[in-house]
């Protein structure tokens, strides 16, 4: 039997925090800038485009992220010694992956619903609707949009609690460095 690796493969590491800077991004840009734009600002077309293209690379490189994750051998678990726990952190980590793909399907559905594709890089020069509350995905993806932000907050909470309290150095292995095996 080969041993684990003490850390997760370089393109996993590097795909994690690409995502997490990504997710920060469109979040904020989600919450804090295009949720209090007025669809008529003539602002609001260039930043549902940044939203719209950070939106698509997050959905494409979470499916190259759950590809390399089932190609390549991780460390072991990382186990707090509380079943409860442990079974948390599973949940949390599969959540993040549903939430993060919902996201990106409730945004393409929206965008769908409401002709952005052809407004935002068709150039037809159409104006945005007056609204986007019309469209179902609109209620969903803000949905998800809170719920996926408690999820990070749970997944930050729970490395902190690894590192900090119980000192297992979890985050060495979302590190650069040798993959020495156990």
């Amino acid at each position: 039997m080969n041993p684990l690796p003490t850390r997760h493969h370089p393109a996993l590491v590097v795909l994690h925090w690409l995502l997490a800077a990504l997710l920060l991004l469109a979040l904020a840009m989600g919450t804090l800038v295009l949720k209090e734009m007025p669809n008529a600002s003539p602002d609001k077309i260039g930043a549902l485009r940044g939203h719209m293209v950070v939106g698509i690379a997050i959905g494409a490189l979470m499916l190259v992220r759950l590809l390399v994750r089932w190609r390549t051998t991780g460390p072991a678990p990382a186990l707090t010694g509380n079943r409860l726990l442990d079974g948390l952190g599973k949940i949390a980590h599969m959540g993040l992956y549903l939430l993060v793909f919902a996201m990106a399907a409730s945004g393409m559905a929206m965008a769908l619903q409401a002709g952005l594709p052809e407004i935002i890089f068709g150039g037809s020069g159409a104006p945005l609707p007056e609204s986007f509350a019309a469209y179902p995905a609109r209620l969903v993806h803000g949905v998800i949009a809170t719920l996926l932000m408690i999820q990070v907050g749970v997944h930050v909470a729970g490395a902190v609690y690894h590192q900090v309290v119980l000192k297992d150095r979890l985050l060495s292995r979302m590190g650069f460095g040798k993959r020495q095996a156990h």
